[in-house]
């Protein structure tokens, strides 16, 4: 996989009996968390393709596809652009140059330039500057009667990753799709069938779905699904029951996905950790890790990127404290390059949350590569990742619409904390009375983070304040310093403010020259052992002008005197305070995008599932 670079869409396909636009158009906009730039359906009708394209969003995609066109297969596509700006051209799905064969591509061809002089040879004009409109193209050039066999032929040339939705205008009812590097779910449902990114563009129409894995192929009719291996041989797949339903879905009368993401989480939480706690301590007998090849770890690899990196750096201070093993964390695009010392007495743990981040991917099969034990914290079941790894442990986040995680992070650090707790046990690195008292602190946590979420008009308040900043700094110490990173990215990524996130001990190396009269700087300060340090750095702040929102547990009313503002959380086990830290810090970024009119579930230039490198 090394070069490669992976697109970031979302792709649905439909063949049944009904109206293939509806079901097109409802599933796009489940997917458009996937990106956002142009979106486009190709129906089939009357033995002719008719597409409709736009380079804005899918409410707007819908008021050109008239309610009752009569077409019963189709496919759809929205686009985060990579090869090509946003346009009408550029948008899929496209068409082959003989108007036989329509596709939609989510991943990248690396060898498309070779494929597209080939094809520019045989005759065909291109209209797209997309990689994807060879395929189509080479579809039609292999295509003799067996459409099948063609897009067989077609995929054993291409070299990259993709999953793709195909169909013909001489075969009316029938819908192909395959996946490489890039996922792909076939959904099953009464005399209709469908494809899709995603489970939740699927969920409102069947509880059961094929997860297709790479180089397999589906041939799909209303009736009917086969999948066939690479060489056309037949694959027996048992279809997997999903486990959550539409509302999960849909936004509940919240304003936007994000709140109702936030106002998830003490049910993520509790869903995460219960049916993992017995008799007053951890359990995972879903693993094969056991005592034997625990004790024979020497060091501990946390890779992962973005907010899942952040919940790793909370894993590494939980982890290294229990278990008194070194842990290395490393953002997923640098463990694969720079050739890491791992080896069999590793233990890679990986975090992703969508199980299908390329570059977490190629990360983990490194680590194998290496020799190590690779355990991943996912929150889909089936993903890449998942399906790679020795062993997986599955976070009950449900599915997670809004781009900027939330509920996500939330129940990947609830997951490492119940690992460590487990993993000590094991190893006797920690007394069982201590052991057990944060197990009964980890399940007390979906009550503690309600009572964060209570805090929300504060929030909104102060957030109102904060609206017009130009920058806003985090600080804090150990797990206050870890969770900070993640309340820095949640504000810069939803907000657009300059926003970054220091180990409070580092200001006075440079960083304290940014920091002048009403500089909004957050300090986190729940970590007891360094709480006398904070207070230090937080005069330290506050002499050069800065207004200080300071949040601490409960039990520290001293902070009064010292911040600007204060917000308390309950107080909790030092090692799990970042359950609770990061709720306001959520919620805080959530208005202030608000009052700053952002598109909060769908921020610029993002998308949900990083499948780029």
């Amino acid at each position: 996989m090394k070069g490669l670079f992976y697109d970031m869409c979302g792709i649905i396909g439909f063949t049944g009996k009904t109206s293939a636009s509806k079901m097109l158009l409802d599933g796009l906009e489940k997917l458009e968390y996937r990106g956002y730039d142009s979106a486009g359906v190709a129906l089939l009708c009357d033995g002719e393709f008719s597409v409709f394209k736009t380079v804005s969003r899918i409410k707007d995609l819908r008021g050109t596809v008239s309610n009752d066109f009569d077409s019963n297969i189709g496919i759809g596509h929205t686009r985060w652009a990579t090869h090509g700006a946003p346009s009408l051209e550029n948008a899929h799905p496209h068409i082959s140059c003989d108007k036989k064969i329509s596709v939609v591509h989510n991943g990248i061809i690396e060898n498309y330039l070779q494929l597209r002089k080939e094809l520019e040879g045989d005759g065909v004009v291109f209209k797209s500057e997309t990689d994807t409109e060879v395929i189509p193209n080479l579809i039609a050039k292999y295509y003799d009667g067996d459409l099948f066999d063609a897009v067989l032929k077609t995929v054993n040339r291409l070299k990259g990753a993709y999953a793709l939705g195909v169909i013909s205008t001489q075969h009316p009812d029938t819908l192909i799709a395959v996946k490489k590097f890039s996922p792909l779910i076939v959904g099953l449902g009464e005399n209709e069938n469908y494809i899709a990114s995603d489970i939740t563009a699927l969920v409102s129409r069947t509880k059961k779905a094929i997860y297709l894995d790479d180089d397999e192929l589906a041939v799909i009719t209303p009736q009917n699904v086969k999948i066939y291996n690479s060489k056309g041989v037949t694959v027996n797949k048992k279809p997997t029951v999903i486990d959550w339903d539409i509302t999960s879905a849909e936004k509940g009368g919240y304003a936007h996905f994000m709140m109702k993401e936030i106002m998830e989480q003490p049910k993520a939480v509790r869903e995460t950790v219960q049916h993992r706690i017995k008799d007053g301590m951890p359990f995972f007998d879903e693993i094969k890790l056991n005592a034997q090849k625990l004790k024979s770890i020497d060091k501990i690899s946390i890779v992962a990127c973005g907010s899942a990196y952040h919940a790793g750096m909370v894993g590494k201070y939980v982890l290294e404290q229990l278990l008194k093993i070194p842990v290395e964390i490393d953002v997923a695009s640098e463990f694969r390059y720079r050739n890491p010392i791992v080896n069999e007495k590793t233990l890679a743990v990986v975090i992703s949350q969508s199980g299908e981040t390329a570059d977490t991917l190629a990360a983990l099969r490194k680590a194998k590569k290496c020799g190590a034990y690779t355990l991943s914290v996912v929150n889909v079941v089936g993903s890449s990742i998942a399906n790679a790894s020795d062993d997986v442990l599955y976070t009950m986040a449900g599915p997670e619409i809004a781009v900027a995680t939330t509920k996500g992070y939330s129940t990947q650090i609830a997951l490492l904390y119940l690992f460590a707790v487990w993993a000590a046990d094991i190893l006797k690195t920690a007394e069982l009375k201590e052991l057990k008292e944060i197990t009964v602190q980890i399940s007390a946590l979906p009550s503690k983070i309600e009572a964060c979420l209570e805090q929300k008009d504060k929030i909104s308040k102060m957030a109102k304040r904060s609206a017009e900043a130009q920058s806003i700094f985090f600080i804090g110490r150990n797990i206050d310093y870890a969770v900070s990173l993640e309340a820095s990215l949640k504000l810069k990524e939803i907000s657009y403010i300059h926003s970054e996130a220091y180990a409070a001990g580092e200001l006075k190396h440079g960083t304290i020259s940014l920091i002048e009269n009403g500089t909004p700087v957050m300090a986190l300060s729940c970590y007891e052992p360094l709480l006398e340090k904070m207070m230090s750095n937080i005069k330290e702040v506050k002499a050069r002008g800065a207004f200080v929102v300071a949040c601490v547990d409960q039990s520290n009313k001293n902070m009064v005197t010292e911040a600007d503002s204060v917000i308390f959380v309950p107080k909790t086990h030092n090692l799990l305070y970042a359950s609770l830290e990061v709720i306001p810090f959520q919620l805080y970024a959530y208005y202030v995008a608000v009052y700053k009119n952002c598109d909060v579930d769908k921020p610029r230039n993002l998308a949900k599932s990083v499948t780029v490198e």
